[in-house]
């Protein structure tokens, strides 16, 4: 029965995880497609005011 409880938690790892891949793919693209990317971009375009410096305009140490 050691075996049982050895490889128990890894099985149970293993199906939450492709649950959570199927749900991702699944989700990706139809009717939310353009509301998820408003957000996406509403995000971007809120750190691009906020003044941050993109990492190219960071100084380089050399």
């Amino acid at each position: 029965m050691d075996y049982v409880s050895a490889l128990l938690p890894p099985v149970v790892m293993a199906a939450f995880f492709t649950a959570l891949v199927v749900t991702i793919v699944k989700s990706q693209g139809g009717p939310n497609k353009a509301k998820e990317d408003a957000a996406v971009d509403a995000a971007i375009a809120r750190a691009e005011a906020a003044g941050r410096p993109a990492p190219s305009d960071r100084p380089t140490e050399a």
